[in-house]
C-alpha cells in the first residue's frame, strides 16, 4: 500500500507545479499583452508627421526671418522662389518628437506655380496657411492680403479635391470657430498638452455664424501674421499715426480674419514680442494641443485674436475712438503711402590738421598782400601827362582825307 500512496502524492505535487506552471504562463501572457497594448496606445497617439505650415507676403516682410527664428537657427538667408524649412515639435507629456514642414512662397507672383510642390490634393487637410503683412509698411497690408489670398484660393480650386471631402473640410472650419471657448488662465494644463478628445456629442447649442463670418472658406486653419510691430513708435514720429490710425487699420484685418476664421497676432522680431506665443498658437492649431492663453487687445502692437473669438461687436469697439475717419471708408484713402523722399547722404567731414590750415591761411596772406602791392605798382606806372606841344595826337579820318586832296593838288598845279 506504501507505493500507491507514494504515487498518488507524486501525483498531487505534479499537479501542484502544472497548475503554478499555468499560472506563470498566464501571467506572463498578460504582461505581453499589457506591453504590446502600450505600445499600440502610444505609436497611435504619436504626433502625426505630414503636417505643413505655409508662408505667404511680400518681399521684405519678414517672412523667412521670422521662421528662423521660432526654428532657432542663427542665420536667416532668404532663399528665392519656394523655400523649405521645417520646427521641430516636441509632446513633453508623450516624450515624442516630431517635424512640421515650412514652405515660404517668394514675394514674386512669377514664382506663385511652385505651390504645386508644397500643397497637394493629399497634403492641404494637413496645412496651415499663414499670411504675413509688414506694419512697418501699413498701407500695403490690406492690398498684400488680398492677393495671397487670392493665390492659395485659385491653388486649391486647381487641386480638383472631391467637392464632399472639401466640404468636410469646410465644415471642421466652422465647427471650430463655433465651439471656441475663451480659455481659463488657471487652467493647470501644460500649453504643450494635446487636448483632451470631447467624450459623446457636445451637448452646447452651436451659436449661427456671423454675415461676414467664413465667406472664404478655405478648408484650412488660416493666420495672420503682422511683422515689425515695433515700427509703431516710428510712424508716430515721422508720419504721425494717432491711436486712431492703428485702431483703423486693426479694425480692418480683424474684419478680414472673419471672413477666412483666421487668427491674428502682431509680432515683432527685434523686440522678441510674441514669438514664443505664435509658436504656440500654431502648433496649437496643427496638433490641437492645448492652448491656455485668452485674446489680448491693450497693447496696441502686441494684439493677439484667436481664431473663433472675435465678432463685428467686438471690433466695433475700436470704432468709438474714430474722428476724423468713418469705420466702412476705403482703407487706402486714410492710410496712404508717404510721399517718397530724396535721400540725401551726410557727408563725413573730417577736420583738417591744424598746421596745414594754418600754412594756407599764410599763403592767401601772402597772395592778397602781392595783389595790393602789385596794383599800387600799376597805378604809379602809368605815363604823365606831356605838354601839349610835343605831344603826338592821332589824326581823324576827316582830316587824313583833307591832307590827301591837298597833297594832290600840289602834284597837278606843279
Amino acid at each position: 500500500m506504501a507505493p500507491v500512496l507514494e504515487k498518488k502524492l507524486l501525483g498531487a505535487a505534479g499537479t501542484g507545479d502544472t497548475m503554478e506552471n499555468s499560472n506563470e504562463d498566464d501571467e506572463g501572457q498578460n504582461l505581453w499583452s499589457s506591453i504590446l497594448s502600450e505600445v499600440s496606445t502610444r505609436s497611435s497617439s504619436k504626433l502625426p508627421s505630414g503636417k505643413n505650415i505655409l508662408l505667404f507676403g511680400e518681399d521684405g516682410s519678414g517672412k523667412t526671418t521670422l521662421m528662423s527664428k521660432l526654428q532657432g537657427a542663427e542665420h536667416n538667408k532668404k532663399g528665392r522662389g519656394l523655400e523649405y524649412l521645417y520646427l521641430n515639435v516636441q509632446d513633453e507629456d508623450r516624450d515624442d518628437l516630431t517635424r512640421c514642414s515650412v514652405w515660404i512662397l517668394d514675394g514674386d507672383l512669377y514664382h506663385k506655380g511652385l505651390l504645386k510642390f508644397a500643397v497637394t490634393a493629399e497634403s492641404l487637410k494637413d496645412s496651415l496657411a499663414v499670411f504675413v503683412v509688414d506694419m512697418s509698411r501699413p498701407w500695403t497690408i490690406m492690398e498684400s492680403l488680398q492677393k495671397w489670398t487670392s493665390v492659395l484660393r485659385e491653388h486649391v480650386d486647381k487641386l480638383k479635391i472631391a467637392p464632399e471631402e472639401m466640404k468636410e473640410m469646410e465644415q471642421s472650419m466652422v465647427k471650430a470657430f463655433q465651439e471656441y471657448v475663451e480659455p481659463e488662465e488657471s487652467t493647470p494644463a501644460s500649453p504643450q498638452r494635446r487636448a483632451p478628445a470631447a467624450g459623446g456629442e457636445d451637448e452646447s447649442v452651436l451659436l449661427p455664424l456671423g454675415d461676414n463670418v467664413l465667406t472664404h472658406n478655405l478648408g484650412i486653419p488660416v493666420l495672420i501674421v503682422c511683422t515689425k510691430c515695433d515700427a509703431v513708435s516710428v510712424l508716430e514720429k515721422e508720419h504721425d499715426y494717432k491711436e486712431e490710425h492703428f485702431d483703423f487699420i486693426q479694425s480692418h484685418i480683424r474684419r478680414f480674419c472673419l471672413q477666412y476664421g483666421a487668427g491674428l497676432i502682431y509680432t515683432s522680431v527685434k523686440e522678441e514680442k510674441n514669438l514664443d506665443l505664435l509658436y504656440k498658437f500654431m502648433v496649437h492649431k496643427i496638433y490641437d494641443f492645448q492652448f491656455t492663453t485668452p485674446a489680448l487687445v491693450v497693447e496696441k502692437d502686441a494684439v493677439f485674436i484667436p481664431s473663433g473669438w472675435d465678432n463685428d461687436k467686438k471690433i466695433a469697439i475700436l470704432h468709438e475712438n474714430f474722428t476724423t475717419v468713418r469705420p466702412e471708408d476705403p482703407f487706402e484713402d486714410f492710410i496712404t503711402k508717404p510721399p517718397v523722399r530724396k535721400l540725401v547722404h551726410d557727408k563725413e567731414i573730417s577736420a583738417e590738421d591744424e598746421q596745414i590750415f594754418l600754412m594756407k591761411q599764410q599763403v592767401c596772406l601772402v597772395c592778397k598782400k602781392m595783389d595790393y602791392r602789385f596794383n599800387i605798382r600799376f597805378l604809379h606806372s602809368e605815363s604823365p601827362v606831356r605838354s601839349a606841344s610835343g605831344s603826338p595826337r592821332q589824326r581823324t579820318r576827316h582830316e587824313s582825307a583833307n591832307s590827301i586832296v591837298h597833297s594832290g593838288n600840289q602834284h597837278v598845279m606843279t
